[in-house]
């Protein structure tokens, strides 16, 4: 894995209770909170084509296809997913417009195809490695990039220390990161795209959007 911790660490906490409940929660629910806030963010996506990066169930590319996007491709490192987003396809007849890979986005960035939009909700806060992960990002991009992370706080960064803690006492390798949001734009301007929307989210997280220009 290119800078990420095995994906046993992931499945640790990424498991498949917690895929279930997510599941459970997007049927019940649809989508809310962070997640419909950087959906909100595509705007118009008729006819493209959506990767969604640590997608989990993939519930913020099954309400792009159903806004209009013509195809999706989830990278998810966590396989412990598939069986709950497999079943959410099927509800919805969408099995033959997704391709699920189960994988490390930044190892495997070399075999997957750009897109229109390529989409991470809170996934730059699970990576080490922000700055490949952004960059990669960027560079799969054709129009949009649509990221969530944690807001720039001390309050966040204290946190995660704490949260980090109690992962290492458990002994799971998973971490927790609060990389500088202006590193986080940074990457994304050095491969190309330009801030078009920031947005934030109560006390915690933040939302972006960075366009190639036209």
């Amino acid at each position: 894995m290119a800078g990420c911790c095995a994906p046993t660490e992931y499945r640790k906490l990424f498991n498949r209770r917690v895929a279930e409940k997510d599941a459970q929660r997007y049927r019940t629910r649809g989508l809310t909170g962070t997640a419909r806030a950087l959906a909100d963010l595509a705007g118009d996506v008729t006819g493209e084509s959506i990767l969604d990066v640590g997608g989990g169930i993939g519930a913020i590319e099954l309400e792009l296809l159903a806004a209009g996007a013509e195809r999706a491709t989830n990278v998810e490192i966590s396989g412990a997913y598939e069986a709950a987003a497999e079943m959410l396809l099927t509800e919805r007849g969408l099995a033959h417009r997704v391709e699920r890979r189960v994988g490390d986005f930044v190892a495997d960035a070399a075999t997957i195809e750009t897109h229109d939009v390529v989409v991470m909700h809170r996934v730059v806060c699970c990576y080490p490695d922000a700055d490949t992960l952004v960059g990669d990002a960027a560079d799969h991009a054709r129009r949009l990039l649509l990221l969530t992370y944690p807001q720039e706080r001390v309050l966040i960064r204290v946190g995660v220390r704490v949260v980090n803690f109690f992962l290492r006492v458990s002994r799971c390798g998973f971490r927790t990161y609060a990389h500088p949001v202006e590193r986080i734009h940074a990457q994304a301007a050095g491969h190309g795209l330009v801030l078009q929307s920031r947005r934030r989210d109560g006390l915690l997280w933040e939302s972006a959007a960075f366009a190639k220009p036209s």
